[in-house]
């Protein structure tokens, strides 16, 4: 099995991202359970604004959907700013929205049967909010979701620790997400084996 990780915070590589640390978690949980993966930060590619599944013109969207459709596990990974997820969080659950008209030989879209987990960060409230947006988004396009699909650190309020400069992960963050790669996994070797049924 595969997963491919989308981190959306908005910095470009190699600048240090809370995000990216998180989704470096998640994946070696993945690898635990014998599933490899993939990270990209979606900062360092020209994913073009729209609904389409090619908005044409150098768009870096459709290579990154490739490695989706190729994956089981779609993990996506976003900071909270002003208690929404990111500007490119949203772009990426924009670009999902072409796979609404993008279906198989049975009618049904072709990420039916592909597992979806969310990981936030932030040094806010506010990270239910992102992952009930998040999960809505994904679950309208066709992915399903584990119990505990949710991974999250946030810290107080008006202060400045990154999830990235902790001395060591808080013990409830990495039981959770071990809780989130394990549910995952089972759920998408239980779709490998039975797929849902074709739409009527």
């Amino acid at each position: 099995m595969r997963a491919l990780a989308l981190v959306c915070t908005l910095n470009p590589s190699p600048a240090r991202s809370s995000s990216q640390h998180l989704a470096e978690q998640v994946m070696s949980e993945f690898d635990r359970h014998g599933v490899q993966g993939e990270i990209v930060r979606i900062a360092d590619h020209d994913v073009r604004p729209g609904v389409e599944v090619d908005m044409g013109d150098g768009d870096a969207w459709p290579a990154i959907r490739e490695k989706m459709l190729a994956a089981d596990i779609l993990l996506i990974a976003t900071p909270i700013w002003l208690g929404h997820p990111s500007s490119l969080c949203q772009r990426v659950l924009e670009r999902l929205d072409g796979e609404l008209s993008e279906t198989d030989d049975q009618g049904r879209p072709l990420v039916y049967g592909k597992v979806a987990a969310v990981a936030v960060v932030g040094n806010e409230d506010g990270a239910h909010k992102v992952s009930a947006d998040l999960f809505q988004g994904l679950d309208d396009v066709g992915f399903s979701l584990a119990p505990g699909a949710v991974t999250y650190w946030v810290g107080e309020a008006m202060q400045g620790t990154d999830y990235q400069d902790l001395d060591e992960t808080p013990e409830t963050v990495a039981s959770t997400t071990r809780t989130l790669a394990a549910n995952a996994v089972h759920l998408a070797r239980l779709l490998a084996e039975a797929p849902y049924p074709a739409s009527s």
